[in-house]
């Protein structure tokens, strides 16, 4: 795995023993496994997050009384090279409700080879959450951000 951040976007790879249609797969299908629950904007545990696979859905934790939380939208659905979805998450780590202060994230997805997928996720234009941009970045940017999911992403595929 490996990362680097730029000014306004942060961006950070691994490579999956899968090929390409079965990594695309497994990110989406298998989300709620990736994103840790202890990252919940709830009010109650979370009991599953949705990625709802298309254009104009959504990613969203539903908790275990029903509620959901809803933070962010797929901009993007190219399966299996790309998707994009916004980041619906403000700099006070709470919902932001105008899609003008949110912040993108794109996947990319590049065979290696017949077995292997390199997943490459930047995550750009968080100066967009305005004041206090900076901790979103440096959220995303760290251990318990973007580089947790995608090792957690990577295991399921060790485990297999």
């Amino acid at each position: 795995m490996s990362g680097a951040a730029g000014a306004t976007s942060v961006r950070h790879e691994v490579v999956v023993a899968a090929p390409i249609e079965r990594a695309f797969d497994v990110f989406v299908d298998d989300f709620s496994k990736v994103k840790p629950r202890e990252h919940n904007l709830l009010a109650v545990d979370i009991a599953d997050t949705v990625f709802e696979p298309r254009v104009g859905g959504h990613v969203y934790d539903r908790g275990v009384d029903g509620s959901e939380c809803r933070w962010a939208r797929v901009l993007a659905y190219e399966p299996p090279d790309r998707l994009v979805i916004s980041w619906d998450i403000g700099p006070t780590w709470q919902i932001e409700a105008d899609p003008d202060k949110a912040s993108e994230v794109e996947i990319r997805f590049l065979a290696e080879d017949a077995r292997h997928t390199r997943v490459v996720l930047e995550h750009r234009h968080l100066d967009r959450h305005l004041e206090g941009w900076e901790a979103v970045r440096d959220g995303v940017d760290g251990e318990g951000g973007w580089p947790l999911y995608l090792r957690r992403y990577a295991d399921l595929f060790a485990a297999r």
